[in-house]
């Protein structure tokens, strides 16, 4: 049997909507539609629990050819195709604790990652946001979590909180919530240079409880080689990679039939493809674009394969999050150039790239983030002083 993937005509309905989502800021609730129609919501679930079945490396494939279509799309929907792959993860090696989260997904059910909050760089090892456990195992969140991408649509949220009140210690607690649980409030925040149909608003919990049975981890702060921390970290990195090796694709094509398009007086009326400057350009902008898929779709293969990098794996993923996302604005500054003043329009499609990759540096890990990350798997950890 052929493998599932989207289909090039759906493609071409959702490029064709992007550019009015992104000006109005609206969700792309036409796109959700056609591809939870499709089964991509559920790509990466088995297929005997009623889903695609695709590996990591399958999906990371189909994410950048959806993320050249409509990067905003692409992220938002990456969200939600992060919690499959941690719970796939976690299925092929014997954990069924997020066995329910695929059940789900090919039900079509919506998870939202709500990982993210203000003034935290700590990031999965601290939280800001207060977890009570109560008599019962249900626990209740206070905080903010942002951003929270699919906000006007997910029905089920993915976060943490730290319990800081339990006879065990404090504990990162995990645990999803249903959206309509009390104490939620989704705060119309997102107002964004790029990247604006993801809809990433603001979530406000007070007091919001997640049931005994979907708190699924109660780990200890700092870092921690539980597989869901490993799987959260290493899934989204690549996915994430995905979207912008997508739109470097799509930047690469936009510059060739600009060259192409465009003519020269200084050339007698040719195409400025036969401009040296131009064709080096363009030559450029290909050369860093052929090396992304290759690195992103050899460490999906490690997930999938189960290899063992030990210490090494979060340096490898944040490695591969920065490596590709700024490999992708390198992209996307060349095919601007060659594009010319017309590609500056605010309705241009390379200026709608533009701005998109430019969230690339701003999404988990950032340079600084990873490089310390590296420096440690490197040079080992900084000399008590």
């Amino acid at each position: 049997m052929p493998t599932p993937a989207l289909a090039d005509d759906l493609l071409q309905r959702v490029a064709s909507r992007a550019a009015a989502h992104d000006r109005d800021g609206s969700f792309p609730h036409d796109d959700l539609a056609e591809l939870r129609a499709a089964g991509y919501l559920a790509a990466l679930v088995p297929a005997d629990l009623g889903g695609w079945g695709l590996t990591l490396e399958q999906l990371t494939r189909e994410q950048s050819r959806l993320a050249a279509a409509a990067p905003a799309t692409a992220l938002a929907v990456g969200m939600h195709l992060v919690w499959t792959a941690v719970a796939k993860t976690l299925h092929d090696r014997g954990d069924a604790s997020l066995d329910f989260l695929l059940r789900e997904a090919a039900a079509g059910e919506v998870f939202a990652f709500g990982v993210s909050e203000p003034g935290n760089d700590l990031v999965l090892f601290g939280s800001t946001v207060e977890a009570v456990t109560r008599e019962d195992g249900s626990v209740a969140y206070t905080g903010v979590k942002t951003p929270v991408s699919l906000s006007p649509v997910w029905t089920r949220l993915g976060t943490f909180g730290l319990d800081a009140g339990g006879d065990e210690g404090p504990r990162i607690v995990w645990a999803f919530l249903d959206r309509d649980a009390p104490g939620i409030e989704i705060d119309e925040t997102w107002d964004t240079l790029g990247q604006r149909a993801t809809r990433s608003d603001t979530t406000r919990l007070h007091g919001a409880v997640a049931r005994a049975d979907r708190v699924v981890r109660r780990l200890p702060p700092g870092p921690n080689p539980d597989p869901l921390i490993f799987g959260v970290f290493v899934n989204f990195e690549i996915l994430l990679a995905s979207v912008y090796a997508g739109i470097a694709h799509r930047a690469v094509e936009l510059a060739a039939e600009a060259a192409k398009r465009r003519t020269s007086l200084k050339l007698g009326g040719a195409p400025r493809s036969d401009d040296p400057d131009v064709r080096r350009r363009v030559a450029t902008a290909a050369l860093l674009d052929d090396g992304l898929d290759a690195q992103i779709r050899s460490l999906a293969r490690d997930v999938d394969e189960r290899a063992d990098h030990g210490g090494r794996w979060f340096a490898k993923a944040s490695g591969l999050k920065v490596r590709v996302t700024e490999q992708a604005k390198a992209v996307v500054d060349q095919a601007v150039l060659v594009g010319g003043g017309s590609g500056y329009a605010a309705s241009s499609e390379l200026s709608r790239l533009y701005r998109d990759v430019l969230a690339g540096a701003f999404n988990p890990s950032t340079q600084d983030s990873a490089l310390g990350t590296i420096a440690t798997a490197v040079l080992g950890p900084v000399s008590p002083a």
